[in-house]
């Protein structure tokens, strides 16, 4: 149950989410915890977990930068100095920071989760990998490949992790930005896991 993990019910959560996020990136956050359920029976994964990193994943996104930035840097993994130039990657961190010493949540799966939900990294859990997909293929995405990146999501977790990270990848070299160092590891890492 999730009052295992945090002591803190899911409607209890969502009551949160309400006051602190758009309609829209409520809606968000209730579909990447959908499609998080469904990755973790597809995997053998967490359910709770899931569910609950799901539903928190971009808790601090509507905040401002500079006080995602604080909360950040004190993360259980703080920003790094790359990501600390990237601002749309700090409420990831925040949200971590949030859910551990805000909402009491202690679980190192859950808070890992979220923390590297947008830049990945290498030797990431099942459930780590589970919201990072998650949140790529949520019921309200619609970018050009999204009907393809869900298919994968569901065949292969390795493959579909090397795919995404060179979906983001490539989405962040068009953009001219920088790449965090986690980043480039987690995307050696599934790549060299397909060769």
């Amino acid at each position: 149950m999730t009052a295992d993990i945090c002591g803190t019910s899911i409607e209890e959560i969502k009551d949160i989410l309400k006051i602190r996020l758009s309609k829209k990136r409520y809606t968000h956050s209730l579909n990447v915890s959908d499609a998080a359920v469904r990755l973790a029976e597809r995997y053998g994964g967490d359910k709770e977990k899931c569910r609950l990193a799901g539903l928190v994943h971009d808790i601090c996104k509507e905040i401002p930068n500079e006080e995602q930035l604080v909360m950040g840097k004190k993360s259980i993994i703080p920003l790094s100095s790359v990501e600390e130039k990237i601002p749309a990657l700090y409420h990831a961190a925040a949200g971590a920071w949030y859910i551990e010493h805000v909402l009491h949540i202690s679980d190192e799966d859950v808070l890992m989760a979220v923390r590297y939900h947008t830049a990945a990294r290498a030797g990431m859990s099942k459930t780590e990998e589970i919201i990072y997909l998650a949140d790529l293929i949520s019921e309200d995405r619609s970018y050009k490949d999204v009907a393809r990146m869900r298919k994968l999501a569901f065949e292969d977790i390795d493959k579909a992790m090397l795919e995404a990270l060179r979906f983001s990848i490539s989405d962040v070299l068009a953009k001219g930005s920088l790449i965090p160092e986690s980043t480039t590891q987690a995307y050696n890492t599934y790549a060299e896991k397909s060769r």
